[in-house]
């Protein structure tokens, strides 16, 4: 039996899919981009709770009948639930200033600027 008959171990193959995934890992910075995911999703919570349990009820007295995420304007047959989406802007407005101060840190830069 020649070099070339002898069949390779299968568990070569399995290696080397391995090999093949860890670095496409490694390339294509699929880890680093996981963890900034999930820190992502945590700051997310944390914020949301800010803005629902201490920014929302110092705005609640300006609110008629108190109530800040089931407030509504009627305008006859329509109702528009405004509330829940001050809320959500205001979650957005501090998460987008979160990610601005991140950038501005890691990048460095006086100005982040569009390159």
């Amino acid at each position: 039996m020649t070099e070339k008959e002898v069949a390779k171990p299968k568990h070569r193959i399995h290696i080397g899919i391995f090999k093949e995934f860890a670095e496409f890992l490694k390339e294509y910075k699929v880890v680093p981009l996981a963890i900034a995911f999930v820190i992502g999703v945590a700051a997310t919570a944390l914020i949301q709770s800010i803005v629902n349990n201490l920014i929302m009820p110092l705005i609640t007295p300006f609110i008629p009948r108190g109530a800040w995420q089931t407030a509504v304007l009627k305008l006859g047959p329509i109702v528009i639930g405004w509330g829940a989406l001050v809320g959500a802007i205001i979650n957005f407005i501090i998460i987008a200033f979160v990610v601005f101060l991140i950038a501005k840190i890691v990048l460095k830069e006086e100005n982040v600027t569009k390159k």
